[in-house]
């Protein structure tokens, strides 16, 4: 298994920009499919953004699309999250998790390892 934390998360005006960063320990996640999840106060788990083994495809949900990239770095087992143009509806705690399989997925069944969670929290 892999163990994920997150980072970088923190307080933000909107309009501006934050970098997430999950890193990775255990188990490499470099062939598998990673994603970026967030839930907002009162409100269910959803994605953000996935990134297959490779990380030459992605999927972004479309209320961030044009806004937020993932990528990620195998050499050093982190995956991060670029987020610009940031919106007081982003304000969540953004998940980091990681599948065992090589092509993306936005069902959270088929995430097998989970992050403790980084704070965003986006002022108007």
């Amino acid at each position: 298994q892999v163990q994920l934390a997150e980072s970088g998360g923190g307080l933000v005006q909107a309009g501006g920009s934050l970098r997430l960063s999950c890193a990775a320990s255990g188990r490499t996640f470099s062939s598998y499919a990673m994603g970026w999840f967030r839930q907002g106060p009162g409100k269910e788990r959803e994605v953000v953004a996935c990134i297959d083994g490779g990380g030459g495809s992605t999927y972004y949900s479309d209320s961030v699309k044009g806004r937020f990239t993932i990528s990620r770095d195998n050499a050093r087992d982190t995956v991060y999250l670029q987020m610009n143009s940031l919106k007081a509806e982003d304000t969540a705690v953004y998940y980091c998790a990681a599948t065992q399989s090589w092509g993306h997925t936005t069902t959270l069944d088929d995430y097998n390892d989970w992050g403790q969670g980084t704070q965003v929290t986006v002022s108007s």
